[in-house]
């Protein structure tokens, strides 16, 4: 049906109103669907695009993350002790790996628009400050984990009337910890290669990279954690060894790849003649805008670290429900997650072309895109959720919560899918300051205080803390909406 809105001519002549097959609400309403189709609803072409930028990502991130689920199972079949001084570590790890995140995100921000522009030299800056900045964070994350290990897994351990053994939790997340920081260099290394070849449309490799590193990580586990064909049984141990011996074996793969393909990827070439070698104006405006960028990911870490450890305060079973729960959850959310990464490399390429127009048409229907996904996954989790947790060799107060737990975030999945594209959308315009406010000062000035005043005089259950910090959320989606709205991440900055 061709519609034709003339504004000089009504829709109904006086005296055709009974011949007339359809009345004016309705045709208002199919004008309406057809004007929110073309503004949300990308084409063929579009999603080809989003989809050849997110399914590698997607699927790099599935593989990591359900192989993780398998570690935790692994993990958890030697009882909720050894399954709770890991959940600790990795904890006290996603603080560095966000640290690393941050550093290379920064820098990344102009190695997209760079790409964009067709660049060279300009990514190949950006990847010496990545390399060197990241470096320094690895040596620092070292240094303060390996002198300070015992009271950091201490803030995470709390008697309870449930019970459970707290100097065997600390004496083996000891143990899994000091293996574990061998690997902190070579996985910064790959994150920085993986993150420029994404940034410069390369995300096969990275894929790859990453499929391989977990299988044999998954491998290694399956043999250095119970001690199959002949292996000692090392439990946590194991673990930890299965986990460094990945992470070199990505970096490997990354390196070779990157420099056997120079042609391709020309900004290696050169990279590390002169690695301490950057344009003044170009690093004055990566620490302007990439240091807001660190800080926001690390004290959004640590604020998310102190809300699990407000949640901890209620017990050893507690730690072992919640790393059950945020293992499943990180499987479901690695489609939303993608999708928010492609916002960035997307529109940052956009952006950096100086095509305003269209960046703004595309990031709105990703978001839109985005979101519908974040739905899908929801119910999903929320239909699955009490199945998982019995692979688990645990309480079943740990199994229990840990569903509960994940019903919860099911709920809020389509919510966090919108606010991680809002946060990617207006990094790609280098609003990094802005993202500052909108992300860490959210968690640690004003969702970490009100949780943590309710831990200290509520007897609230750590499901119903849990369940409050996710509604704060709805806070941010108001201010993102606005935000995005009002274009400010509109900008070129190279």
């Amino acid at each position: 049906m061709i519609l034709v809105t003339n504004p000089r001519r009504p829709f109904l002549r006086r005296g055709c109103a009974k011949s007339t097959s359809m009345k004016i609400p309705e045709r208002y309403v199919i004008i309406m669907i057809s004007s929110l189709r073309r503004r949300f609803i990308g084409d063929r072409a579009f999603y080809k695009t989003v989809i050849l930028v997110a399914l590698p990502i997607m699927i790099q991130n599935g593989i990591t993350n359900f192989v993780s689920l398998l570690d935790n199972i692994m993990v958890g079949r030697l009882g909720t002790e050894p399954m709770s001084g890991v959940a600790i570590v990795n904890q006290l790890n996603f603080i560095f790996i966000l640290c690393i995140f941050g550093a290379v995100s920064g820098a990344g921000i102009f190695t997209a628009q760079f790409y964009g522009k067709g660049d060279d030299e300009g990514i190949r800056q950006t990847f010496r400050v990545k390399m060197v900045v990241c470096t320094v964070i690895a040596a620092a994350a070292i240094a303060v984990l390996w002198f300070f290990k015992e009271p950091l897994i201490n803030l995470f351990l709390h008697d309870s009337a449930e019970g459970g053994d707290l100097a065997l939790t600390l004496a083996l997340g000891e143990k899994y910890l000091t293996v574990i920081l061998i690997g902190l260099l070579p996985w910064t290394v790959s994150c920085v290669y993986a993150d420029t070849l994404r940034e410069t449309g390369e995300t096969f490799w990275p894929m790859l990279a990453g499929f391989i590193a977990v299988l044999v990580n998954c491998a290694g586990n399956y043999v250095l954690i119970f001690g199959h064909f002949g292996a000692p049984q090392l439990g946590v141990v194991g673990a930890a060894i299965a986990t460094v011996a990945s992470r070199f074996v990505e970096m490997g793969i990354l390196i070779v790849y990157t420099w056997t393909h120079r042609a391709r990827h020309r900004f290696i070439t050169g990279a590390f003649r002169h690695l301490f070698t950057v344009d003044g104006k170009l690093l004055g405006q990566i620490a302007l805008r990439g240091t807001p960028l660190l800080i926001n990911e690390a004290l959004w870490s640590m604020g998310m670290s102190a809300l699990t450890q407000c949640y901890s305060t209620r017990g050893l079973t507690t730690i072992a429900g919640f790393n059950i729960a945020n293992t499943v959850i990180n499987v479901f959310n690695i489609s939303y997650l993608a999708l928010g990464t492609s916002v960035g490399i997307i529109i940052g390429k956009y952006l950096g072309a100086g095509e305003y127009e269209r960046a703004e048409d595309e990031d709105r229907k990703l978001i839109a895109f985005s979101v519908c996904v974040g739905v899908v996954m929801g119910v999903i989790l929320f239909a699955m959720a009490p199945l998982f947790p019995q692979l688990f060799n645990t309480t079943d107060e740990a199994r229990t919560l840990a569903a509960r737990v994940m019903r919860v975030m099911a709920f809020f999945t389509p919510v966090q899918a919108y606010l991680h594209s809002c946060y990617f959308t207006i990094r790609s315009g280098g609003k990094t300051l802005v993202t500052f406010f909108f992300d860490s000062v959210f968690v640690c000035a004003f969702a970490y205080p009100i949780i943590r005043i309710l831990t200290v005089n509520t007897a609230l259950t750590s499901l119903a803390l849990f369940a409050i910090c996710d509604a704060l959320d709805i806070v941010k989606v108001i201010s993102g909406a606005i935000l995005i709205k009002k274009k400010i991440w509109i900008s070129k900055i190279v």
